[in-house]
């Protein structure tokens, strides 16, 4: 059982779900130098300014409200939105934003995005004369698999005077973020799990009939008053954990952490957090609140009177503020991942639903007696260390996006190892039952950490494939091989290389990449470091556009070339033409990607 909530506490303090943006999609969009030729594609995307339309729903001298409109499918980033007063002296004082999507990305983190619409409100400090203009910067995506580059946009205020201007945004849609109910949903499960496990933990559960007794006082009642008694103590410290929650999700709004959450710095220091919550779990020292704050709550509670539903109440609240050290540190995680999130309303419901899973069981103690709760004994330890592993778990997770691979690597490796020691891979005392399935999983834990280990030796970096080097022709190549494609910046680069191609008689493919393109590292990874991909490919001049910093010559070369934004490849036969049947726009599988590579080579 340990290993079971062992994984649920992974999946609880990593993330709800991981967002995937797997569509297959290509267009036949025009040719390289000019010519148009509009054929049938899988995937038809948007030009930018038709996924997103932006306007002034309501203009005032300290107020602007502006709003979205996003074609369904497509989404905005929260941490790439930017906005700034022209033509006047007035200032942008706050920025109002409503909760988002949350999605984890292996390659850029934790980001907040917005489906179907967005209502911004910003806060203005006038100035002596009126801006006449608002420019904003945003940057989305499609889950079909296309980036867009950053945009500007300037859209009109009205003169000053003014109440309200023309939107020319469309109609207004629910601005609901489609799949964040789902999420939502998943999260407070987990946590109301992880609620429950904590109870079983050595320094919680013999309080439990302590508490009861106290909650109920000393007199025999009926169920029904020891049902509300106790309900009315967990509601109580379910009420204050949610106080907690919100006031965490809302400090973290303020500071934007969620895209803070990049910086390899912040990235640091929060597993350095969680390594220290993951050791107090292991005993090394405890993880409480300071004594003049909990000496002063603890005074509260103990004359708080048992036996009275306000009482009871009151002393629900005060347990919240003297959580045991078995409690502090996942506790204290969960708050550094509401921080991350920036989510008031969502930070509240998850640490109530927390709140609730403790409170289950006093409740059932209160209506049943103490003969429900198990026996005390070891098992009590090792659900304690099950959650610090899962936080080091987390710390890892944090880690991998800031260093090496094969570091990320050996560091699982490591963490299963001591999984493996954790379930008894080394006790040598017989064993029966689950006592048994626990040597068997400890012997699997071990295995695995000597294939990772392996595979971090030998420059692998993917947990969940420790040894796909040593696979043959379904192993991928190290994506350190950066000379692969020849990488250029300008068009007029690209237009060099593949004049060098033309007079080689060589045909040509060009990639359309960026920094900020979360479906170029996947297909980089999954596509064209495959063994069988490279093979196709050496026969190409390889060219690699590199539209991060998104300069007016590479807009003006995507507008040429009919592309919204990457990835992209464009393939060109011996003689210097594109074949548009063959453009690729979007993530597609391998199996496509192979199919128009080799068209390409034929109809070269």
């Amino acid at each position: 059982m340990s290993l079971i909530r062992l994984l649920l506490i992974a999946l609880l303090l990593g993330n709800a779900a991981l967002a995937t943006a797997n569509t297959a999609g290509n267009t036949g969009l025009g040719s390289l130098f000019g010519e148009t030729s509009n054929v049938g594609s899988t995937t038809q995307f948007l030009p930018v300014h038709e996924a997103f339309r932006a306007g002034i729903v309501e203009a005032e001298a300290e107020r602007i409200q502006l709003q979205f409109d996003i074609v369904p499918e497509y989404y905005l980033y929260r941490h790439r939105l930017k906005f700034e007063l022209q033509g006047g002296d007035g200032e942008i004082t706050q920025v109002t934003l409503p909760d988002g999507v949350d999605r984890t990305d292996e390659f850029f983190g934790d980001v907040e995005v917005y489906y179907n619409s967005l209502n911004v409100e910003l806060a203005i400090a006038p100035g002596s004369t009126p801006a006449d203009q608002l420019r904003v910067e945003y940057q989305g995506c499609a889950d079909a698999g296309l980036c867009y580059p950053p945009e500007i946009v300037l859209l009109d205020l009205p003169t000053a005077g003014g109440t309200s201007a023309s939107s020319g945004a469309g109609s207004a849609v629910d601005n609901t973020a489609s799949g964040d109910d789902s999420s939502l949903w998943l999260s407070l499960l987990l946590l109301f799990a992880a609620g429950l496990a904590l109870t079983f933990t050595p320094c919680v559960l013999p309080m439990v009939p302590i508490l009861t007794s106290m909650v109920l006082g000393r007199e025999n009642i009926d169920r029904p008053r020891a049902f509300a008694l106790s309900l009315s103590y967990v509601l109580g410290m379910a009420l204050t954990f949610a106080a907690v929650g919100a006031l965490i999700g809302l400090f973290g709004a303020a500071l934007n952490i969620q895209a803070r959450l990049q910086s390899p710095w912040v990235l640091g220091v929060f597993a350095v957090f969680f390594v220290i919550f993951a050791l107090a779990m292991f005993d090394v020292f405890n993880l409480r609140l300071p004594a003049f704050i909990r000496g002063p709550a603890e005074n509260l509670g103990n004359r708080a009177q048992g036996g009275s539903i306000p009482g009871a109440a009151v002393m629900g609240a005060l347990s919240s503020l003297v959580v045991s050290p078995c409690i502090s540190a996942p506790l204290a995680g969960a708050l550094v991942y509401i921080s991350a999130t920036g989510d008031a309303w969502g930070g509240a419901l998850r640490l109530f639903a927390l709140a609730i899973g403790m409170g289950v069981p006093l409740i059932l103690v209160a209506m049943f007696g103490k003969t429900l709760l198990p026996r005390s004994g070891p098992w009590l330890n090792q659900v304690k260390q099950a959650f610090g592993f899962g936080l080091l778990a987390v710390a890892i997770w944090l880690l991998e996006r800031v260093i090496p691979g094969p570091l990320s690597l050996a560091l699982w490796a490591a963490l299963a190892a001591g999984i493996a020691v954790q379930l008894g891979l080394f006790d040598r005392s017989p064993r029966a039952g689950i006592g048994r399935v626990a040597q068997a999983a400890a012997l699997l834990f071990a295995f695995y950490s000597a294939a990772a280990l392996f595979g971090a030796l030998a420059g692998n970096s993917d947990p969940l494939r420790p040894l796909q080097s040593l696979g043959g022709g379904k192993a991928t190549i190290s994506s350190s091989e950066t000379s692969y494609f020849t990488k250029v910046t300008t068009a007029d680069a690209v237009r060099q290389q593949l004049a060098q191609a033309r007079e080689a008689g060589q045909p040509a493919i060009v990639e359309l990449s960026a920094d900020w393109c979360i479906s170029c590292k996947v297909i980089e990874r999954e596509i064209i470091d495959h063994p069988s991909v490279r093979a196709g490919l050496d026969g190409f001049v390889r060219v690699q556009l590199d539209v991060t910093d998104n300069t007016p010559d590479q807009r003006a070369w995507l507008t040429e070339q009919q592309l919204f934004g990457p990835p992209a490849f464009l393939f060109l036969d011996r003689q210097g033409r594109e074949i548009p049947e063959l453009r690729i726009q979007g993530e597609v599988p391998r199996e496509t990607f192979i199919r128009y590579m080799n068209a390409a080579l034929e109809a070269g």
